[in-house]
C-alpha cells in the first residue's frame, strides 16, 4: 500500500467516514487502489458544502463548477487526470487521478482552478456539441462557490 501520510494524507480520514462528521470544504482521500503492475489509482472527494446541512449546490452551479474543475484537472493534471464526477448529494465532486496522489499537488490544482473561476465569464464546454444540458450554467455563482471556497484553503486538509 501507498504511504499515505508521506503523501500527506492523515491515514486516520482516508475511507469512507460518518457524513456527519465531515468538514466543508475540504479535500479528502476517499481510496488508492494499487494495480497488479504497481500503479496506483486515487479517488479524492472535493467537498464544497457541508453534508447534511441544507447546503448543497443548486444544479445550474454545481454543473458550471464541475465543467471548470474539468478543464482545469485535464489541463493542469494532463497524465495523471482520469474523471471527475459530481457527488449527488450536490455537495462536491469526485476526482479520479492516476499515480499522483500527493495531498499538496491537488491542493494547488484545485486552488489554481478555482482562481481561475474568479477572472472568466465563460463557462469551458458549454456549447451545444459539448454538453448535454448546455442551457443550464450559473458562471456567476460558481464564481461566488469559488470565491468561497479559496477563502477558506487553509481548511480543506481538516475533513474531522
Amino acid at each position: 500500500m501507498t504511504n499515505l501520510q508521506a503523501l500527506g494524507w492523515d491515514p486516520a480520514t482516508v475511507g469512507e467516514l460518518d457524513h456527519r462528521r465531515l468538514k466543508a470544504p475540504s479535500i479528502k482521500l476517499r481510496a488508492a487502489r494499487v494495480g497488479p503492475g504497481g500503479d496506483v489509482v486515487y479517488s479524492i472527494d472535493l467537498r464544497f458544502r457541508q453534508p447534511n446541512a441544507g447546503q448543497c449546490l443548486a444544479p445550474a452551479e454545481l454543473h458550471s463548477l464541475e465543467h471548470f474543475l474539468l478543464e482545469g484537472f485535464q489541463r493542469l493534471l494532463p497524465e495523471h487526470f482520469v474523471s471527475l464526477g459530481v457527488m449527488g448529494c450536490r455537495t462536491g465532486f469526485y476526482l479520479v487521478l492516476f499515480n499522483e496522489g500527493r495531498y499538496q499537488v491537488i491542493d494547488d490544482a484545485l486552488a489554481a482552478i478555482l482562481r481561475g473561476v474568479l477572472y472568466t465569464e465563460s463557462v469551458p464546454y458549454a456549447h451545444v456539441d459539448q454538453c448535454g444540458h448546455f442551457r443550464d450554467h450559473d458562471a456567476v455563482h460558481a464564481r461566488e462557490i469559488a470565491a468561497e471556497v479559496l477563502a477558506r484553503r487553509s481548511e480543506w486538509s481538516k475533513v474531522l
